[in-house]
């Protein structure tokens, strides 16, 4: 239960109405006890008939008639504050499972880059929906069928002892055997629940990533290996699953057995008592009933247990995602304008956690504000990673980010990020629609925003020419649309927010030379006074900047304007001739 006591803070947030759906319960219970005890008088008042005649018929049949109307009455009330229960804890579950989903949902958007490329999006989604509805069980069904069995066991008890002692002693011997035996039980259900959920998580994963990768596995022709190996992790969850309900089977036989053992040991120690005039032949007849009744908080124990190990299991799943931490510390700091200020690198050093590839080895570089960089150089040079750390995408391990003399650290991380627009190498489309898409950039825009922004990015005109015009919903990933638009619905998507630094990383490769130069020119007609980076392979993105670096395994071998960098010998003037040749 460790697990579990993480989310009490839910039991209380909700504690009004689980309290008023405790007090149903009771009441509920209360009344279902009346019917046992009616029975039981009916009986006796037969048996008083039939051996004393000290009632007459008609007293007799008005006591039974009267009795059954009581029956009624009991059971229609106890129903009714039962439908009262469900519908205030049950509800109260759902309300929990709204929360945690929304906490694991709000800590996942917080962890970083080097979390999600630990870990697998198949995983992360079982946890969030699969882990969690186990979790709800725990707080919604077990929680109202669990204070429903203690109440109900509780008072029967109570009363059981306080007509019989010893017929109640021996009808509860065979108890204690299954509370040992689901603790044995119980113990195994949460080993294998935990497999069955890993499992799960395998299988959805290599699903999601089956399906994101579908083109490639239909290209290639290979759709009976991925099923093959696709079957392979079912069977396994398939055992897993089989495994558990092999071990939950046991519950409800022996649960019924010793139930009906209890039943018997009823019927034999009440007989005795009563042919030795201890007690009264209703009373046999409540106690059976009364047995029975048991029999749903009895057999309540092993299910409940049941569901507690597998919420358990998966509470325990969550915790290890809630309990992973940023490697990016929060700062306290907030730039509360949005104007474009002087950018510093200094001594930056920089080394990929995963990979232990050392990227920056103590670079420097200013960035003008309003002014534009140009970055070009080979792949594996820095051109991405620059950004990135410009972003807080990562940290640098040594040196600073100033940025207007303040190192961004300092900054709170969202505040920061507020001031970019950044057009990344694999751009990434919604499934929704175009203009859906291009609004993503700022939530507030309206129509005539996103026009603009289309239109300066060079994608109005098709646009236009699709049936549903901006309304055209895109399949998962943009798969509906060619390279060159997926990259300029992203541009425009960058252009609509009000930014004081437009970073593009390589994101006009899928771009005809015209359609470039044309985006291009919108740039540094539409965004003057904006700091503007663009890294690319291409020299015609970057000719234009007021500064153009060259990376080379993470450092600065060339910086200059294009003019100048072309009639000085190495890599930029090679690079350019060579591009130039292609063209022509």
């Amino acid at each position: 239960m460790k697990e579990l006591k993480r989310l009490n803070k839910f039991l209380f947030k909700y504690r009004v109405k689980l309290l008023i759906g405790l007090f149903i319960t009771i009441i509920a219970r209360l009344f279902s006890l009346v019917t046992p005890r009616l029975v039981g008088d009916s009986l006796t008042t037969i048996e008083n008939y039939l051996n004393l005649n000290t009632t007459s018929s008609i007293i007799l049949r008005e006591a039974l008639l009267t009795n059954i109307i009581l029956i009624i009455a009991a059971s229609l009330i106890s129903g009714f504050f039962t439908f009262l229960m469900r519908q205030t804890i049950i509800n109260v579950s759902r309300y929990i499972e709204y929360d945690v989903k929304n906490e694991v949902f709000a800590h996942y958007q917080s962890l970083d880059q080097i979390f999600y490329k630990r870990n697998r999006t198949g995983d992360l989604m079982n946890r969030i929906s699969e882990d969690v509805s186990k979790v709800r069980m725990y707080y919604g069904p077990v929680l109202m069928y669990g204070a429903n069995a203690i109440v109900l066991f509780f008072v029967i008890i109570t009363y059981m002892f306080s007509v019989a002692p010893k017929l109640t002693i021996f009808s509860l011997i065979p108890l204690p055997i299954l509370s040992i035996f689901i603790y044995k039980v119980s113990n195994l259900i949460n080993i294998k629940s935990t497999k069955v959920q890993e499992s799960l998580s395998e299988l959805s994963t290599y699903s999601q990533e089956s399906f994101s990768g579908i083109s490639v596995l239909k290209s290639y022709n290979i759709q009976d290996i991925i099923f093959n190996k696709f079957d392979k992790y079912a069977f396994n969850s398939f055992k897993n699953n089989l495994s558990l309900a092999k071990i939950q089977a046991w519950f409800f036989p022996i649960i019924l057995f010793l139930i009906g053992l209890s039943n018997l040991i009823v019927i034999y120690i009440g007989g005795i008592e009563f042919i030795n005039g201890n007690i009264e032949i209703g009373v046999i007849a409540e106690f059976i009933i009364y047995v029975n009744m048991l029999t749903w908080p009895v057999t309540l124990v092993g299910w409940v247990t049941s569901i507690v190990k597998q919420a358990e299991a998966s509470q325990k799943r969550i915790n290890e995602f809630l309990d992973s931490k940023s490697s990016l510390d929060d700062g306290n700091y907030s730039l509360k304008d949005k104007k474009s200020k002087n950018i510093e690198f200094k001594d930056v050093t920089f080394t990929y956690p995963q990979t232990g590839i050392k990227v920056f080895n103590s670079l420097n570089l200013k960035i003008e504000k309003g002014k534009t960089l140009g970055i070009v150089g080979k792949v594996g040079s820095g051109k991405t990673t620059l950004l990135d750390l410009l972003c807080r995408v990562y940290d640098p391990n040594e040196g600073s980010i100033l940025y207007d003399k303040i190192d961004i650290k300092l900054f709170k991380i969202n505040n920061l990020r507020e001031l970019f627009s950044y057009v990344p190498q694999n751009n990434f489309l919604f499934s929704e629609s175009i203009y859906k898409n291009i609004q993503f950039g700022n939530p507030n825009a309206i129509e005539r925003d996103v026009k603009k922004a289309a239109k300066l990015s060079e994608i109005d005109k098709e646009i236009t020419k699709f049936e549903n015009g901006y309304q055209t919903i895109l399949g998962e990933r943009g798969v509906t649309l060619s390279g060159g638009q997926i990259q300029r619905i992203s541009i425009a998507r960058s252009f609509i927010k009000d930014s004081a630094l437009y970073l593009f990383d390589d994101c006009f490769s899928s771009l005809d030379t015209d359609t470039e130069e044309r985006v291009i020119n919108n740039l540094k007609n539409n965004f003057k006074n904006k700091s503007v980076i663009i890294a690319s392979h291409r020299v015609s993105c970057i000719k234009h900047a007021d500064k153009i670096i060259v990376l080379e395994n993470g450092k600065i071998i060339q910086e200059g304007i294009h003019k100048n960098l072309i009639k000085t010998d190495g890599y930029y003037k090679e690079l350019y001739y060579k591009q130039n040749s292609e063209i022509t």
